[in-house]
């Protein structure tokens, strides 16, 4: 059975998803005639509104893949211009750069699951149809800008067969792999365009749910920070099978032991290091079903053996009353630094030295792949946070922006991982829609 209409042919799957957020989109409308819009919940010291727990009509709302057509690109911001480092990939999401400046590419994406109940099925056509769900490519790519002109002249297949691999990183003869069950290192040769050796497991983590697996190493280079994000929602299917995830471990790469640095993180993805302070901060994703604004996604420090509040509480010690509550653990619960607004599923983070782009002072580049579970779309943009002292100082900054259709209905992109380029000019984007490595320079670089 197919219907054809302004998105194209679509399945049954695609007709039952479109019927449920047509649903979901009227339920929502008179929430919002009852309450209002809310102002977007940013900053150090957002206005969250009181939940408005949705229940069983959930908001379903995204837009159509579509990817970019040739010659278009994403909008820059005043003094900056973008341009494609590499196109044609399969679901970009993670980026390394390498010592001698070649620069790695994770492509992975979420894999298709058997549904629940009709809404579940209708998300998960939802997710297919933004093409945030499918066959998982499961490889690594290797890029080269030999001759330096910001354009990728060759790719290599750099590793394949992996397991939804995401988080990379480098440190002397070992290259380390976040694949979604754990964390792997494989021997490696600088300047190797292949790996083929068989890789050895360092710590096994549960897959499925949020599966991404970032990593950061330490400035030391004695530990490896990897996030791990939980099952479910709001702890859906009981606190056990959510044991050891939400959750920033800490691995021990001389003795080989790890353990949880910091939990009660719903889904940490990227990571970095503030080099003043020499503090780890995360991006994390916050739970759904509590409004357009409620709670906000987040920036925040990480401090080791902190709870951050998931499933109990958010934004410090709000209780989420859909949760048993665990009284003592909500006590306990750290206070975020930096809001970033409502489902923006701020999923990229990258430290961004001032004069790598013109006008930027330090501060921290975020990949917002975008809202799901809100009315109006948020996110679907690489922003930035400036930083003074060591701490978020002032408001957000858009780097790029135009991934969306003024309709929001159809999507020419979506915004992942950030990287600072091989010049320390510029940036690179992971965007898993359109397929593109982006490239941001100052108009005029030097």
């Amino acid at each position: 059975m197919r219907a054809v209409g302004e998105y194209g042919a679509l399945d049954f799957s695609g007709i039952v998803a479109r019927g449920v957020s047509l649903v979901g989109g009227g339920a929502l409308a008179l929430r919002r005639l009852k309450h209002g819009a809310p102002e977007p919940a940013w900053g150090s010291a957002p206005a969250i509104p009181e939940a408005k727990p949705q229940g069983s009509i959930p908001t379903l709302k995204m837009p159509t893949a579509r990817g970019w057509c040739p010659g278009q690109t994403p909008i820059a911001a005043p003094g900056l211009k973008v341009n494609a480092f590499a196109v044609g990939l399969k679901h970009p999401r993670w980026m390394l750069m390498l010592p001698g400046g070649d620069v790695l590419v994770a492509e992975a994406t979420s894999e298709a699951r058997s549904a629940s109940n009709v809404f579940d099925y209708a998300m998960i056509s939802t997710m297919k149809r933004a093409a945030a769900m499918g066959i998982s490519p499961n490889r690594i790519t290797l890029l080269r800008d030999a001759d330096g002109d910001g354009v990728a002249e060759t790719r290599d297949i750099f590793m394949e067969g992996l397991n939804q691999p995401f988080g990379m990183a480098v440190l002397g003869d070992s290259f380390y792999v976040g694949n979604t069950d754990g964390v792997v290192v494989f021997p490696y040769t600088e300047g190797a365009r292949r790996i083929t050796a068989p890789g050895r497991k360092l710590v096994e983590f549960k897959p499925g749910g949020h599966w991404t697996r970032s990593l950061l190493p330490s400035p030391d280079g004695q530990r490896l920070y990897a996030g791990v994000g939980s099952l479910s929602n709001i702890g859906d299917n009981g606190m056990q099978a959510e044991e050891g995830r939400a959750a920033i471990y800490e691995l021990d790469l001389a003795s080989g032991s790890s353990r949880i640095f910091a939990s009660g993180l719903r889904n940490p993805v990227g990571l970095a290091w503030e080099p003043s302070t020499g503090a780890l901060w995360t991006v994390v994703n916050e739970r759904d079903g509590l409004g357009d604004e409620t709670p906000p996604d987040y920036l925040t420090s990480v401090r080791d053996g902190g709870f951050y509040g998931w499933p109990y509480c958010y934004w410090g010690q709000t209780v989420d009353d859909r949760v048993p509550q665990d009284a003592k653990a909500v006590a306990s619960a750290l206070k975020p630094d930096y809001a970033l607004g409502g489902h923006t599923a701020s999923l990229g983070l990258c430290w961004v030295p001032a004069g790598t782009l013109p006008g930027f002072p330090d501060g921290m580049a975020i990949g917002q792949h975008g809202s799901w579970n809100r009315s109006k779309l948020s996110g679907y943009k690489l922003i930035f946070v400036p930083f003074k002292d060591g701490r978020p100082s002032g408001s957000p900054r858009d780097i790029l922006s135009g991934f969306l259709s003024p309709d929001e209905r159809v999507s020419y992109g979506r915004p992942v991982g950030v990287s600072l380029g091989a010049d320390g000019r510029s940036l690179l984007m992971a965007d898993d829609v359109g397929n593109v490595i982006w490239r941001v320079t100052g108009n005029d670089p030097v």
